[in-house]
């Protein structure tokens, strides 16, 4: 209370003659006289007189009145203390508010802030366009030098809409240009009357706003549209007396004078040039790419997660020693012309202070480089973009979900790798005992000699063969024809690019050798479709006369066609059979089924496909899908399933031009109109039955006449198929549907796609049913109309994806894409998440196929087919289909032939020919010939001459011999093995006898597996330096070479599989692959005992291949074997431990 009196002492002072003044001031003086007579009268009593209640509610008001006039002074002068510093407070923040504003307009608008006129602007974008383009191609320059390729991207549209705007007047977009999605622009013109796809959908608008969501950025943009023009273009239009000539306003002219695609706009309220917002796309001739834009989260192998910001130039921080001896000549040049010219010691001092220095702008006395400037949370590190390798986009499931920056500093993103690699070795574990679980799998292959009526059925096929497909036929012709375990292959190719013919060749060949046949399709639409097509192709009508069956919904075990069908197919009545899921059922018993051809597997369910594992058992497999699932196409990619992909388009065909955009009524007028204009129809699809009549009645609303049918899932059966058919006869305008439409409709006439609520759809459903136009060569268009109200985040992905994965043979990238929303989950498991989001899924799929690499050791791969191209034939086990195996001028063509005499039995005869024509080690071929001569007696001398080049084939396909040829010049024998590496010949050398490789047989690798300029050649019969060899054995993971090899063992796949088209040593440049040669062997053997002489240095490396292969499977047994065990004890744990609780809550 400071120094005021005390409250005790109040009531005393009631009475005191100041207070009676003051009360009488206060108009309380009548009250005091009658006080006084009181206190006079009661002083001749001797005891207090009873007051009364009003007398007590007067001394209660007095005391108030008192108490606050005194509080009242005691605080005035504190109070006016307080007013005065509140006051002082308030000006100094409304100082900083202005302060911090002008700050921050400085800031955001930069150079363009002092600005007073468009005439400026103008100005400061044009020397912002200079110096950009000088720094660009400066960048693209240096980049070059360091051997990186670098290609800058146009700004991505669609993606920076939602938080970017240009500051111009956006004029409205007559161009008929397909979606721009990052560094693509597809310039087609042929629509002139529907506008540019506006794919913005606001997602979570209904939520609160925050308090700091609150901007004042747009006032800046305001403020910038709102500038003067410049002062001759003004006065002139007032001296016209006209200010808005040709409707164009000032805000209008404004704009109009940057309304220029390499114009600044603002993003996220800051004002940014076009440069810093344009992508970059970098990669080398070693294999690697990357492309990112400026906010994409990417990975660095070293310091973690981070934010790609933008591209710059520095000096560099390591220079050559050229460079470091031209930089001191150029600075020593600079200092004696400084001198020469009379410069002050102190001014040659400063010039001397910035050599090696940003302020340093000579070129060669300061070298500079091109860097990436990655964000951490707690530093910005700068990548040199020949180092750019070691970056990778951040891709993970749930991607709404933004990832948390890594800190430079610390070990967290080691620790955080550290766990991952350990996961990844794990799995890698499994991976190679699943692998070891498929090699124990085994089933007659298909016989050679029948691929000559393989090849007279592909003259059926309307169409010229792309580039692909015919990659596909050889891939799917090695696993059925030239090995034992059974196919399991994965077709991946965009819809309508020959992925059935793939599938009805591999139908094909599996009949034409005695084995049942089945196609399996997710509708009955599909199924129908193909049904058709194959009986067109191999039918009873048809000179194969193949027995086809549908087995479709509604012909159930219980219905008297089910059964009979079902009878007949158990009783090889029927050779192909075609079917839904009703293939699946439990009662489905086949004759002898061979292959399984399974089509959009991506739309079969769990269940589904573990039905299909028991189907499957030793029987060849064939998957057809154009947007894999997350988990296959993981798969795919870690090597697990065998895949072949068609990206290479048929002729003539066009991308499908999309737009993604809010529906509106007059969009779907315009679109249908267009589209009946030329005498064409169109496809409506909605995502439920229910929503079919809503959007029928829409449609006779804008269209009266307009001639619509429906098809869905729930009609009668065949219903839907009558009226698909009616559709593509051309009775009817618009196909109203839904996604029963997906798959299996072709009809070049439609090309117009139109799909309702399209956030409602997944990606692959989306991009199938994109598919369904676009079948000829017309332009075709598909429209995604979405509601905004209901775009979630990853709709919103989905839908995004559409509009930037466009062109033709995108089918895998779209699978890439939704791996990339969805996550990739575990490979061997069934939940759909996984290690991938720690460190990103590249970055992953890299770590797992080291750890791969590291485990199985002699990662060698096995050739399952060798070209050898010897003269006469010598050699060769490939069938003749002219002189039926047997010509005369190529000796070794039936290599792998028995003669009848030999074995009476031909099914007997068949099993033993394959059996040793795919022996997978000379040891095999040891074993199986031993046991011909127990049961059958002594071999012929023409079947023991022919089991040399069976032996020479088993040799070459451990060692990855391919090619097998000789040189004309040199008649040297040439071994070409694209996989062959350093470090394999160095595991294979050290094995052999004291570490020698076989005398006679030399390896040659170019320069790029061996880190040095020149090619290396390893002579046989000398010991090797095994340290020299094997420079960085271990490829580390900060090295570049062990990505360009990765890519490089990709790359060596493709010409392995592609092998036996060559014809001649001449089609192929062998001198760009690691290779066997033997010198001389072309000239100093004769022929007919060359054989013998590559067997001779050929047999040691290849056995021990095989015997470390062989560990390698063993291993990958008893891992199997643990994790097996491993999961049943913990299986039986928690079976317990429920079983405990059950229990105990029994008492």
């Amino acid at each position: 209370m400071g120094g005021g009196v005390p409250l005790s002492n109040l009531y005393a002072d009631i009475f005191s003659n100041e207070i009676t003044a003051r009360s009488a001031r206060e108009g309380l003086s009548s009250y005091v006289a009658e006080d006084d007579d009181d206190r006079r009268r009661d002083m001749n009593y001797d005891y207090p007189a009873p007051m009364s209640p009003q007398r007590e509610m007067y001394l209660a008001r007095k005391r108030d009145l008192l108490q606050n006039g005194r509080f009242n002074e005691m605080f005035a002068e504190e109070d006016a203390a307080n007013a005065d510093r509140q006051d002082r407070i308030r000006r100094l923040m409304e100082e900083d508010d202005r302060a911090w504003k002008a700050e921050r307009r400085r800031r955001l608008l930069g150079k363009y802030a002092d600005v007073g006129s468009w005439e400026e602007v103008e100005r400061l974008l044009e020397e912002d366009r200079k110096r950009e383009a000088k720094e660009t191609e400066m960048k693209v320059d240096l980049a070059q030098r360091a051997g990186v390729t670098l290609t800058m991207l146009e700004p991505a549209e669609s993606t920076a809409s939602s938080s970017s705007s240009s500051i111009r007047t956006d004029a409205p977009n007559d161009d008929g240009n397909d979606v721009v999605g990052k560094g693509r622009a597809n310039n087609n013109n042929d629509d002139n009357n529907f506008k540019k796809s506006t794919f913005n959908p606001s997602i979570g608008v209904t939520g609160r706003a925050s308090w700091f969501g609150s901007d004042d950025g747009i006032d800046l943009e305001v403020e910038f549209h709102s500038l003067p023009l410049k002062a001759a273009t003004a006065d002139a239009g007032t001296a016209n007396g006209d200010d808005t000539e040709n409707g164009t306003t000032d805000d209008d002219a404004g704009s109009d004078s940057t309304n220029k695609e390499d114009g600044p706009r603002f993003v996220n309220g800051k004002l940014t040039s076009r440069e810093q917002l344009m992508g970059i796309s970098v990669g080398s001739a070693g294999g690697w790419s990357l492309e990112v834009f400026p906010g994409d989260f990417v990975v660095h192998r070293k310091f973690g997660i981070g934010k790609y910001e933008k591209l710059v130039l520095k000096p560099k921080s390591k220079l050559t020693p050229e460079e470091r001896s031209a930089a001191e000549e150029r600075r020593k040049e600079i200092i004696n012309g400084l001198m020469r010219d009379g410069k002050q010691l102190e001014e040659i001092q400063r010039v001397v202070e910035t050599f090696g220095t940003d302020r340093d702008d000579d070129p060669i006395s300061n070298p500079l480089s091109t860097f990436l400037e990655i964000n951490y949370s707690d530093a910005a590190v700068h990548v040199p973009i020949d180092r750019a390798y070691r970056l990778s986009r951040y891709r993970a499931g749930d991607t709404a979900i933004k990832p948390k920056l890594s800190r430079v500093k610390g070990e967290a993103w080691s620790k955080a790798k550290l766990k991952v690699e350990v996961s990844t070795i794990q799995m890698a574990e499994d991976v190679l005992a699943l692998y070891a679980t498929r090699e124990t799998l085994s089933r007659p292959p298909f016989d050679p000699s029948l691929e000559g009526k393989v090849r007279e059925f592909s003259k059926s096929f309307a169409f010229e063969p792309t580039p692909d497909q015919k990659k596909c036929f050889e891939d799917v012709e090695n696993d059925m024809v030239w090995r034992s375990r059974p196919m399991d292959r994965l077709i991946c190719g965009d819809v309508g690019f020959g992925k059935t013919e793939v599938a009805l060749r591999a139908l094909f060949r599996a009949v034409v050798n005695g084995r049942q046949a089945a196609l399996l399709a997710p509708t009955g639409v599909l199924a129908a479709q193909h049904y058709k097509n194959i009986v067109k192709r191999m039918g009873e009508g048809t000179e194969h006369g193949f027995r086809i069956a549908l087995l479709r919904g509604g012909m159930g075990k219980n219905t008297k066609k089910g059964r009979e069908l079902r009878s007949a197919i158990s009783a090889g009545e029927v050779d192909i059979v075609v079917g839904t899921h009703a293939l699946l059922s439990n009662g489905m018993a086949f004759h002898d089924l061979g292959l399984l051809t399974i089509d959009e597997e991506q739309r079969f369910g769990v269940n589904q496909k573990e039905r299909l594992k028991l189907i499957c058992n030793c029987v060849d497999v064939l998957t057809l899908s154009a947007t894999p699932i997350p988990r296959t196409l993981q798969m795919s990619l870690s090597g697990i399933r065998d895949t072949s992909t068609i990206r290479s388009p048929p002729p003539m065909r066009k991308p499908t031009v999309s737009y993604v955009q809010e529906f509106e009524e007059s969009l779907v007028r315009d679109a249908i109109e267009r589209e009946l204009a030329r005498d064409g129809q169109c496809y409506y699809v909605v995502p439920r039955i229910s929503q079919l009549e809503e959007a029928q009645i829409l449609l006779k609303k804008i269209f009266p006449k307009l001639r619509v049918i429906q098809a869905h899932g729930r009609m009668v059966r065949g219903i839907a198929e009558e009226n698909v058919a009616a559709f593509a006869e051309g009775n009817y305008d618009v196909l109203l549907a839904t996604t029963v439409i997906e798959n299996g409709v072709d009809i070049p006439r439609v090309n117009t796609m139109i799909i309702q609520n399209a956030q409602a759809f997944g990606m692959s459903t989306l991009y199938q049913l994109r598919g369904r136009v676009g079948r000829s060569d017309l332009q075709a268009y598909a429209y995604f109309f979405h509601k905004n109200d209901f775009i979630t985040e990853q709709s919103a992905q989905r839908l995004q994806a559409m509009a930037d994965l466009h062109e033709l043979g995108s089918g895998f990238d779209v699978a890439n894409r939704d791996l990339e929303i969805r996550g990739a989950g575990s490979l061997l498991g069934t939940e759909q998440s996984g290690m991938a989001a720690r460190v990103g899924f590249d970055l992953y799929m890299r770590m797992l196929k080291k750890s791969m690499r590291q485990l199985r050791g002699l990662d060698l791969p096995i050739v399952p087919r060798s070209n050898v191209l010897l003269p006469g034939g010598e050699g060769s086990i490939e069938w003749d289909d002219d002189n039926h195996g047997m010509n005369p001028d190529r000796a070794g063509g039936s290599s792998y032939l028995i003669p009848e005499p030999y074995i009476k039995d031909d099914k007997e005869r068949s099993r033993e020919e394959s059996l040793a024509r795919l022996a997978e080690s000379t040891q095999r071929l040891v074993e199986i010939t031993n046991t011909w001569k127990e049961t059958y007696g002594a071999m012929p001398a023409e079947l023991q001459n022919n089991l040399k080049a069976l032996h020479l084939h088993t040799c070459l396909r451990q060692l990855g011999i391919d090619v097998v040829g000789i040189d004309r010049l040199t008649g040297d024998c040439i071994l070409r093995s694209p996989g062959l590496r350093p470090r394999h010949w160095a595991m294979i050398c050290s094995q052999l006898p004291k570490g020698v490789p076989p005398k006679g047989l030399d390896v040659i690798f170019p320069a790029r597996f061996t880190f040095s300029d020149d090619d290396t050649e390893i002579t046989g019969g000398r010991k090797l330096n095994l340290k020299e060899l094997l420079a960085n054995p271990k490829y580390n993971d900060d090295d570049e070479e062990w990505d360009a090899l990765d890519e490089e063992e990709v790359e060596a796949m493709k010409e392995i599989s592609s092998a036996v088209n060559i014809k001649s040593f001449s089609e192929i440049e062998v001198n760009n692959y690691p290779r066997f040669v033997v010198k001389q062997l072309g000239k100093t053997v004769k022929i007919g005992a060359r054989v013998d002489a590559l067997l001779k240095v050929l047999l040691p490396p290849s056995k021990v291949v095989y015997q470390k292969q062989q560990r390698d499977k063993e291993k990958a047994k008893v891992a199997a074997e643990l994790r097996e065990k491993r999961d049943l004890i913990a299986k039986q744990k928690k079976e317990h431990e429920k079983s405990s609780r059950r229990m105990g809550y029994q008492y």
